[in-house]
């Protein structure tokens, strides 16, 4: 059984910046791809990252590239997203998810999910 559980959320004034962890449980932390998601009030989900298996490549949306890094530390099967420079539209609720493809960015790639954490961006 795989768990997946976020956490680091918050309120941040514009231009701050938050650290999102996603612990994972269970064995073959190593052998996948983890991503980020957010979905924001009345709009669909979104990919934002992804880093593959031993975090050498990471892929990035467009509207957070050069703000947002994602890594992971495989020895504490854990991923996380820096996310910095906030603006209030990064606002949303943050899910990491573990997927099997190299880098993807298709919901539909990735089979376990976190209960995800709110992010919130004051301007």
């Amino acid at each position: 059984q795989v768990q997946l559980v976020e956490s680091g959320g918050g309120l941040v004034q514009a231009g701050g910046s938050l650290r999102l962890s996603c612990a994972a449980s269970g064995r073959a932390f190593i052998f996948y791809t983890m991503g980020w998601f957010r979905q924001a009030p009345g709009k669909e989900r979104e990919f934002v990252a992804a880093t593959s298996r031993n975090g050498g490549s990471t892929s990035y949306a467009d509207s957070v590239k050069g703000r947002f890094t994602i890594s992971r530390d495989n020895a504490k099967n854990t991923a996380y997203l820096q996310m910095n420079s906030l603006k209030p539209e990064d606002t949303g609720v943050y899910y990491c998810a573990r997927g099997s493809d190299y880098l993807s960015r298709r919901e539909d790639r990735y089979d376990y999910w976190g209960q995800g954490t709110q992010v919130t961006v004051s301007s």
